[in-house]
């Protein structure tokens, strides 16, 4: 992790009519750094990262990601970032390799570099075997790591993880945490949100939304001390039950 700020946001926010859904956020990320973003259902979280992704335009307030201004140059913004769902994003009906090369093409890589990628990437998971297997037959846990690898293969300077280990069993869980920490290792910053509190101790930093604003950032340790808590889940549970607005 290094001082550079790679994700900046000043009094973003978002408005649905007379609902505001993100109110005036401000915070920065610096570069490889594994930055925690919770809240509740309807915090406001999923909003937020909507915008920092340059997939909706902020009502007031801005960001920059990847030094890009998320309102007026989004579509370099989405060249510079990697994003991966609890939903995986992977093709079932294409093999492995085929998907790779798909990912390869939508980011623009050159075709020798896409090949290079899948082989060094196929071995650093394992996958030499599985070139050729369809998606759909492959274990969560895999789907899971492919989908992952699929979301920094055009090494983006920063990656979203929007739940990314929802559904998945304890172990599958960490193994998927030792590659965000080989990732954030090369340089690339995580932006993950996660409902698993125990996830939340593996952040370098933590925020959590309540009713659309921050009400608390720092590391683990820091906010347990402030809230006066013996796990994370002490410190959202202290937060979330001053939330206003349901689900």
């Amino acid at each position: 992790m290094t001082d550079e700020i790679v994700i900046k946001a000043e009094g973003l926010t978002k408005r649905f009519g007379d609902f505001t859904a993100t109110d005036h956020v401000t915070f920065e990320v610096r570069k490889g750094e594994i930055f925690g973003f919770l809240g509740a259902n309807g915090a406001g979280k999923t909003t937020a990262m909507r915008m920092l992704c340059g997939l909706s335009q902020p009502s007031d307030g801005k960001a920059t990601v990847a030094g890009y201004d998320v309102a007026t140059e989004y579509e370099q913004v989405k060249r510079h970032i990697g994003y991966m769902s609890q939903k995986f994003s992977l093709y079932d009906d294409l093999t492995v390799e085929e998907n790779l090369v798909l990912f390869g093409g939508i980011y623009g890589m050159p075709r020798k570099k896409v090949q290079d990628k899948i082989t060094e990437l196929l071995q650093e998971l394992g996958f030499e075997s599985e070139r050729k297997t369809m998606v759909k037959s492959l274990p969560l846990g895999w789907k899971q790591k492919l989908a992952f690898s699929l979301a920094i293969f055009h090494e983006p300077s920063i990656v979203f993880l929007d739940e990314p280990t929802g559904g998945v069993d304890p172990v599958t869980r960490r193994q998927f945490w030792e590659l965000i920490y080989r990732a954030a290792d090369n340089g690339i910053t995580v932006f993950v949100t996660t409902h698993y509190m125990d996830e939340a101790e593996y952040c370098d930093r933590v925020s959590i939304m309540v009713d659309g604003r921050i009400d608390a950032l720092g590391s683990p340790m820091q906010l347990k001390q402030q809230f006066h808590g013996n796990s994370m889940y002490d410190v959202f549970y202290a937060l979330a039950r001053t939330a206003k607005r349901g689900d």
